[in-house]
């Protein structure tokens, strides 16, 4: 272990602390602060840590010097120190929080405690009354169904059903459009309430953007907000294409990207969704999987003083019709190819429509609205469908785990091309919270200065960008105070590493999550409501039952998740 390389807290001396490179003055002032949080709650407890981190480490410390503290405190700790610790007046204002605050005794009787003493019967609740909790879940998310479902979750009565439908058939003969919901008006968000910020690389000095959710519909539902942004969804049907056809997206993770994904979804299409990293083999393949019928696009990515082809990787996939956005400007720096159509040209598809709101097409929550794709690192990629329910698995497992609600605002460097950017997409808006997309490179200083400046409260990393931010040092400087919580997933994580992450933000919370494309979210994680130790989860994922099994031939791991989601390609 690290901290055997450590001093005990109670061990540390002043010199020991000048020799981290601080000034003797106010290695004085730290080694006395110490002296005086040992003396109350001695050298090695959690509340230790918690004083020591909340008044003593920020980020203008040598990060040495929180390692000499997070070491020396747990030396002696054991397996796994926990880095953060649940307040119980913070705990009872988070969302879960507040559910078992008035309903706790409803599904725990007399054995409910308090939000975090009761926290793991609670999930146990979860997995044994599945019928109670995802109904409530669904209301607390504010899902709004034009036909509502019989159940809750029936069982498969036939091979044919439990073959279609593992586990069983969840909210049989609902129908619903989760891009409708995430624009429809309800007690979290009136049409005043932010739903994106964002800001382009380059432009770091300027103001965040940002759009209202009046101004999304807008964008989205009837006549453009924007000059010659008129009704998307509108003019995805004027293409004349079959309902249900399957819509490519290959594209950054920025506004426009948004505004196409919720408009294929509003328009009862699927769709595919594409990394922007991807060559033109790797676009072809997935769009021959999919049989899409069309593709979204931009003519270029612009990263600092580069710009990268996208359009023409996509004319060398032998794409079908590319609806192409231009990145500067209106004008493109190529010619379209045949049968190719500009954005301004997609858009007046839907000139005579203006000021017509545009009727959502609901669909039975079986079918197919988003098709994503395992990495094909191991073979060719397989297709990964998310059905109409998914989505809300997704929103569900934020507003549980990484507590994301009104007033939010939430950023996670991703791409459309894989779960993460969907899954931040109805995360956020399904909770009333706000979507902060940086339209450049998340590994440089101007995504530090966009956390700061547009506020995130919610931060989603992967471990490898950590570790290059830790190694620049690329965060040195910015206030990113107001984050609640970090949110971890994708890779292997660091405790050295994360500990160093915690300490850009006062010390809050990382919460681990894993699990799966084919689920729309994770099958352990973390929560606001237990200790959170260093690259490590604290629980399974709401709704899902971990048995780690023994040596006798049987599997090492067994995973009984009721999702809410799951149906094969």
């Amino acid at each position: 272990m690290a901290s055997l390389h450590y001093k005990a807290l109670d061990s540390i001396s002043v010199s020991d602390i000048e020799a981290l490179g601080i000034s003797s003055s106010i290695a004085l002032k730290l080694y006395e602060d110490i002296s005086e949080i040992i003396n109350t709650h001695g050298p090695s407890s959690p509340q230790t840590w918690t004083l020591l981190s909340k008044r003593l480490l920020h980020p203008l410390l040598p990060f040495s010097f929180h390692q000499m503290m997070y070491y020396g405190c747990f030396k002696d700790f054991g397996p796994d120190p926990p880095a953060w610790s649940p307040d119980p007046e913070a705990a009872m204002l988070t969302n879960v929080g507040q559910l078992l605050e008035r309903r706790g005794k409803e599904f725990l009787g007399s054995t409910y405690k308090d939000p975090i003493s009761s926290f793991s019967h609670f999930q146990e609740f979860s997995v044994s009354n599945p019928e109670v909790y995802w109904k409530t879940i669904l209301d607390e998310i504010s899902v709004s169904f034009s036909v509502p479902p019989q159940c809750i979750l029936s069982e498969n009565t036939s091979r044919e059903s439990s073959l279609a439908n593992p586990g069983g058939q969840w909210l049989p003969g609902a129908y619903v459009n989760p891009a409708k919901t995430c624009l429809t008006l309800n007690c979290k968000r009136t049409l005043d309430d932010v739903v994106i910020r964002w800001r382009d690389e380059g432009n770091d000095d300027m103001p965040v953007s940002s759009l209202t959710l009046e101004e999304l519909r807008s964008e989205v539902w009837y006549a453009g907000f924007h000059i010659q942004v008129l009704l998307v969804a509108y003019a995805i049907n004027a293409l004349g294409l079959d309902r249900g056809s399957a819509i490519a997206i290959d594209m950054p993770m920025n506004v426009e990207s948004v505004i196409i994904y919720l408009a294929i979804v509003l328009a009862g299409h699927v769709v595919v969704s594409i990394a922007d990293s991807f060559a033109p083999l790797e676009i072809s393949t997935r769009l021959k999987i999919s049989e899409a019928k069309a593709i979204f696009t931009q003519d270029l990515i612009i990263r600092g003083d580069k710009s990268i082809p996208l359009y023409s990787r996509v004319v060398n996939a032998q794409a079908p019709m590319a609806i192409v956005i231009p990145t500067k400007g209106c004008s493109f720096s190529m010619n379209l190819r045949d049968g190719d159509i500009s954005w301004h040209d997609f858009l007046e598809k839907a000139t005579d429509l203006r000021g017509d709101e545009f009727a959502a097409v609901e669909q039975p929550v079986e079918a197919f609205t988003n098709i994503l794709f395992s990495s094909g690192t191991t073979g060719e990629p397989k297709a990964i469908p998310w059905t109409h329910v998914t989505p809300f698995k997704a929103a569900a497992d934020a507003w549980c785990h990484m507590d994301i609600r009104k007033g939010d605002i939430v950023a996670w460097p991703t791409n459309l091309g894989w779960m993460m950017g969907p899954w931040l997409v109805y995360a956020s808006l399904l909770n009333g919270a706000s979507i902060a997309l940086y339209n450049g490179s998340p590994l440089v200083s101007g995504f530090a200065k966009f956390v700061q400046d547009a506020r995130v409260t919610m931060l989603g990393v992967i471990p490898s960008i950590v570790r290059i931010w830790k190694s620049a040092n690329s965060t040195l400087g910015y206030d990113w105070s107001a984050i609640r919580c970090f949110a971890s997933t994708g890779e292997a994580s660091s405790v050295d590493e994360y500990l160093w992450l915690m300490g850009r933000a006062q010390y809050k919370p990382i919460i681990e999550y894993c699990g799966g494309t084919e689920i729309g979210g994770g099958f352990v994680s973390g929560s606001l409501l237990q200790p959170q130790s260093l690259a490590a989860f604290s629980t399974p994922a709401m709704g899902c039952s971990l048995f780690v099994l023994g040596d006798d031939g049987h599997p090492i791991v067994s995973i009984i998740a009721p999702y809410i989601n799951f149906r094969k390609y």
